[in-house]
């Protein structure tokens, strides 16, 4: 749960994404080439040729790597030559594709095709060399990501007076990752506001939400570097915009009626975001529920930033702590205003919560009801605080993180650290008084 000055949100575990390097080189195609068209249009003589797998394939990443260096370069007229001239819609929303991508600013940017993905509904509109094809795209935004992270997109080509042009980017979403092809930069026009180290992403027509933001941002990285321990360069991107798919599936959470996310810490990964998370995190974005971009507050931010700070030491830690210290930094944060208390948040927690606290709540314990579990965490986090130090908790938390590799390994690592296995942590925090 995060909450905020005078109400309770519900808090968010962070989600998934993930990443793929590149130097980019390039060829233009013929400008005297002129793209064919429509559906209907003949495909021309040298169809075998051209749909031919290995001819196929360099011509498309010659497409892509086009594109790439034409965000890079600033080059409009080169991201837009390999798009069907005959769709107007879909000239647009690249065009507009196109500026956004051009407000960020790329270390490193590569497409590549990767699988094909069957869409015969792409073959009926478009022909029998339609093609359609998962892309990775491997990007590093400077300042923000100490490496290269990967996103996945969908495509559909089409082969139009012997050359391949881009005929949709919709048609495969539904086999995509769960986070593929929602980017910020997927949508409608937006502004990028730069605070710093701060990044705030905010539709075009919002740029004073933007600012506020960002000064809002700057507050709440100040905070957590004053009561996390461990190094971090407060580098962060806050995406804050009208549109509810950035980077999300849904906004709510949890069995029975639910309960609603305020914002989420999505991780970042330099691997296939289809395939298990089998590397160590680059990074995250925080993406704000649209529905409370307006009323942003300090501390919301704070717990959400607090898991951009610890996510690169590991994804092993469990939900219980992984929610606790971003809690227990958030609460502390709070404190850090004369004018503010967490005494209500304390009480609640102490004569609601800990009585039915029975184990470390996991998963299952924060579908079940967020507000508890959310409320479970902080306190046995406070409670290892009170007893190994802020310093001994950040030690456990990274212990957990690198080498928690089964409940059995945690148990081990929570012991060495606390001299508890779980159960007698679970009784230690329930009669704790902080």
């Amino acid at each position: 749960m995060v909450m905020q000055r005078g109400r309770l949100w519900a808090g968010a575990a962070a989600l998934v994404l993930a990443s793929a390097t590149g130097v980019i080189v390039v060829t233009r195609p013929d400008n005297g080439a002129a793209p064919g068209g429509t559906a209907s249009a003949a495909e021309g003589s040298g169809r075998s040729n051209a749909t031919s797998v290995k001819a196929r394939r360099t011509a498309i990443d010659k497409i892509l790597a086009q594109r790439a260096t034409a965000v890079v370069e600033g080059d409009l007229n080169a991201f837009l030559a390999s798009v069907d001239p005959q769709q107007p819609k879909l000239v647009a929303e690249q065009r507009v594709l196109f500026g956004n991508l051009r407000q960020f600013r790329f270390t490193t940017l590569r497409y590549s095709a990767a699988d094909e993905r069957p869409a015969p509904a792409m073959v009926t509109k478009y022909g029998r060399s339609a093609y359609s094809t998962r892309v990775m795209m491997r990007y590093q935004l400077t300042g923000l990501d100490p490496r290269p992270v990967q996103t996945d997109l969908g495509y559909t080509f089409a082969v139009r007076r012997s050359r391949w042009i881009l005929v949709a980017d919709d048609a495969i979403d539904e086999t995509l990752s769960e986070d593929g092809h929602r980017q910020p930069w997927d949508f409608r026009p937006i502004t990028v506001i730069r605070r710093g180290k701060v990044v705030v992403v905010v539709d075009k027509t919002e740029s004073a939400l933007g600012r506020k933001i960002g000064g809002v941002s700057q507050s709440a990285v100040a905070a957590v570097r004053r009561h996390w321990p461990r190094p971090w360069n407060g580098a962060v991107m806050v995406v804050a915009m009208s549109e509810p798919r950035v980077m999300s599936m849904l906004w709510t959470t949890g069995t029975g009626a639910g309960w609603t996310i305020a914002a989420k810490a999505v991780t970042l990964y330099d691997g296939d975001p289809r395939s298990g998370r089998t590397v160590a995190p680059v990074g995250s974005r925080i993406v704000i529920n649209p529905a409370v971009r307006k009323n942003l507050d300090e501390d919301l931010l704070v717990h959400e930033m607090t898991h951009v700070a610890t996510v690169p030491i590991g994804v092993r830690t469990p939900t219980w702590l992984v929610e606790g210290v971003a809690e227990y930094v958030r609460c502390r944060s709070i404190e850090d205003d004369p004018q503010w208390t967490v005494d209500p948040y304390r009480s609640t927690v102490k004569k609601k919560y800990l009585p039915s606290l029975k184990v470390l709540p996991g998963e299952a314990q924060f579908a079940a009801n967020g507000d508890r579990s959310y409320g479970q965490a902080w306190w046995a986090t406070e409670y290892l605080v009170s007893t190994e130090g802020v310093k001994g908790m950040a030690s456990l938390y990274t212990d957990l993180a690198l080498h928690g590799t089964s409940p059995a390994a945690s148990a081990a690592i929570i012991k060495k650290h606390t001299g508890r296995t779980p159960a007698e942590l679970v009784a230690a925090v329930r009669t704790f008084r902080g």
